[in-house]
């Protein structure tokens, strides 16, 4: 029998609670997908080439799940004390039909209980499910094909997700259990309201007004204006500020909303316009703290999700190539090398076989004990050009010798980055003879350098030298065209007067990472012979996998297989697949975790509105008895009920949307949110927007639905329908 009673609890506290046990079975899903992070293929696959950021981001995967898991604590906390609050009058019912506390306490555990594995079955279900679909999901976005997905479950994942929803699910029941057994019957069965809290003076209202705005505003000037001051310090002042503020502002303007229910008394008093009003105006003033902290999760919510999402758009651009063009890079002795990589296993995965030499410039009487050496480099008649075509701002702090450090951005002109370059390495540059550059103009397809043998041309590395066009650079352009009209030779090297060729297409030189360098000469290979110090000297050898072979099995699948063979040769190498593991690493990282948390303080807010509506609903639902007898019609009340629902919804959004969107703004302008197509920019703003819309609305009409059923369970007068 008691079984039975326990069972039936559980199951009606489910019907009549549906949005508090949905939101149990979404965070329990998302518990799972978080831990079961590390057997996705995705990062099986990239632990392959980074593991280290791989350990490191799933050793922060508990912390992520531990901070979770507080937060939903004290959700459970306040939704079960409202189950408690809702069913106080049955609680004092079966103490006066003689059940004792301890056994009344030990039914509310067991209708947890009940309700908690119902909970996580269909959590981890639904979780496990859309592990494997994410799972599937990225795999296609970075070339269905390179991994052999399986469907994998993980133990782990499942275990602690048990363990630690059980955990603050028994810890919440333990509490509220002991305030259930210290009531008496009597305060059961009163089915006691909240204390109806002081609306205060018009003048406080304002003051708690007045003071909000001006915390938020002050807020907003430090997130916009001085972001980053003080390493970032002052973004926790920001955050501190403008949580104090929007309480204050809750706190005030929840308390003036009477003033607008007193105005409205003047007007129409069709569809229960002062009636909603004054529904509203307690719901907010008497949870004005509640309210204040929904509408800063929403905030942090729309911030999270806005840079989750932008960093999802990044994978095309991990996916797209822009500078490097080569898939391996060998390192070792060149005759070995070549041989290996024309031989029969290895020949079928190579093409556009190409050595890149280099090496740092001597200096002039190198080696010379008493004298320092010299470069070798006059280039002070391009670097003259060049500070004539800064911006006016740039040019006097380069003419005072205000600017000491040079940081290359793509924030800065042109002109200031191609100055900063050649600062840094033109008095003992890197040489790069004109065969190896030829040979990687003609794998792009495009037209071989022909030097004269006094003349040379610019080489800027296009990872370290941000712009939109990789085949030209218009200052530069500007600078050689009119040299070349006038005859005019703007460097020398050894005394000897050097002509800059104009402009080529830039590139990698390499495969990932082995040549980090900024700027370089690209100089004849006679020239490259007499001044290159052979101490410095480099070279690589760089290929591609056959155009034929990716039509037919994709990149991917023959890198990695022509990666094993290059493991098996013993040289030192490095892949593309590293390039691309790396970007992608950042991509997951960056949009799983950020999403999480941005869709777990959303869910946990509207659950708190939720929650927090049908709370005062049944603890006002003698004032609808009262409207009935009034005459009030059944849709009348529900309309105003639906109203009271929106307007609940929309003051904490409204002030969130204001804080967000501050936030968003100060993120992108110190790039935090990076969006490399600004034209992305709109749409990914319209899409978070879609989505935290679509969530609100969902639990909008949950609420309604629910706050509707209310209604319908009150007795009815014959006639008000």
């Amino acid at each position: 029998m008691f079984s039975k009673l326990i069972y039936r609890n559980a199951k009606r506290s489910r019907k009549e609670n549906l949005i508090y046990f949905t939101t149990l079975v979404t965070a329990i899903a998302s518990f799972y997908i978080i831990l079961s992070l590390g057997r996705q293929d995705v990062i099986i696959f990239l632990k392959e080439f980074e593991s280290d950021s791989i350990d490191k981001l799933l050793a922060l995967m508990p912390i992520v799940y531990l901070f979770a898991l507080f937060l939903l604590f004290f959700l459970i906390l306040f939704a079960n004390q409202y189950q408690l609050n809702r069913r106080s009058k049955e609680f004092g019912l079966y103490l006066m039909l003689g059940m004792r506390k301890e056994r009344l306490v030990l039914q509310l555990l067991a209708e947890g209980l009940i309700t908690s594995i119902l909970a996580l079955i269909g959590g981890i279900l639904v979780g496990g499910f859309l592990a494997e679909i994410i799972s599937l999901t990225v795999s296609k976005l970075v070339g269905q094909g390179i991994i052999g997905h399986q469907i994998s479950l993980s133990v782990g994942a499942i275990f602690f997700t048990i363990i630690g929803f059980l955990f603050i699910q028994f810890i919440a029941l333990v509490i509220l259990g002991r305030r259930l057994f210290n009531q008496e019957v009597h305060q059961l069965l009163n089915d006691q309201m909240d204390k109806k809290q002081d609306m205060g003076h018009v003048k406080s209202n304002i003051f708690h007004i007045l003071a909000g705005s001006i915390l938020l505003g002050a807020a907003y000037w430090i997130v916009l204006y001085r972001f980053m001051d003080f390493g970032g310090l002052l973004l926790f002042v920001a955050l501190g500020l403008g949580s104090l503020g929007t309480i204050l502002f809750m706190r005030g303007f929840g308390k003036l909303l009477g003033l607008l229910a007193s105005l409205s008394e003047r007007k129409s008093t069709k569809g229960l316009h002062t009636f909603t009003l004054r529904q509203f105006q307690e719901n907010v003033a008497n949870r004005s703290t509640s309210v204040a902290v929904t509408s800063i999760l929403i905030t942090l919510s729309i911030i999270l999700i806005t840079n989750g999402a932008s960093t999802i758009m990044s994978f095309e651009s991990v996916s797209t190539r822009s500078s490097s063009i080569y898939d391996f890079t060998v390192n070792g002795d060149n005759q070995k090398v070549e041989q290996f990589l024309t031989s029969e296993k290895m020949a079928p995965y190579v093409e556009d076989l190409n050595l890149l030499e280099i090496g740092r410039m001597k200096y002039q009487d190198e080696g010379a004990e008493d004298d320092l050496p010299v470069s070798l480099v006059d280039w002070s008649k391009l670097r003259e050009q060049l500070i004539m075509a800064l911006p006016s701002n740039y040019k006097e702090q380069v003419l005072s010798g205000e600017m000491q450090g040079y940081t290359i951005s793509s924030e800065n002109p042109e002109a200031l980055n191609l100055f900063g370059a050649l600062e840094i390495d033109a008095t003992k540059p890197y040489l790069i003879p004109e065969s190896s550059y030829n040979g990687l103009l003609e794998t792009i397809g495009e037209k071989p350098l022909n030097l004269h043998s006094d003349e040379i041309a610019l080489y800027f590395n296009p990872d370290f030298m941000p712009k939109d066009n990789l085949e030209s650079m218009p200052v530069l352009d500007n600078i050689l065209e009119k040299a070349a009209k006038e005859g005019q030779s703007l460097m020398s090297i050894n005394d000897q007067a050097i002509y800059i060729h104009p402009s080529i297409p830039m590139r990698g030189l390499v495969a990932d990472r082995s040549v980090e360098i900024t700027s370089a000469f690209i100089v004849p290979d006679h020239m490259f012979e007499q001044l290159l110090n052979t101490e410095n000297y480099r070279s690589y050898w760089n290929f591609r996998i056959p155009q034929k072979i990716q039509e037919q099995q994709g990149l991917m699948k023959p890198m990695m297989e022509a990666r094993d063979l290059l493991k098996s040769s013993g040289f030192k190498f490095e892949s593309y697949l590293q390039n691309f593991g790396r970007k992608l690493f950042y991509v997951v990282a960056g949009s799983y975790t950020i999403l999480y948390m941005g869709f777990l303080f959303l869910i946990i807010a509207c659950t708190v509105l939720a929650l927090q509506f049908l709370t005062q609903m049944r603890q006002t639902r003698q004032r609808y008895l009262t409207l009935s007898m009034l005459g009030a019609k059944r849709n009348q009340m529900k309309k105003s009920m639906h109203r009271q629902v929106l307007l609940t919804f929309l003051l904490p959004i409204s002030l969130a949307c204001v804080s967000g969107a501050v936030g968003i703004k100060a993120m992108i302008s110190f790039v935090i949110i990076h969006i490399e197509d600004k034209a992305l920019l709109y749409p990914i703003a319209f899409t978070v927007a879609c989505i935290v819309i679509v969530i609100l609305v969902i639990y909008g009409v949950a609420v309604a639905r629910s706050a509707e059923h209310e209604i319908d369970k009150l007795r009815w007068k014959p006639n008000i329908d």
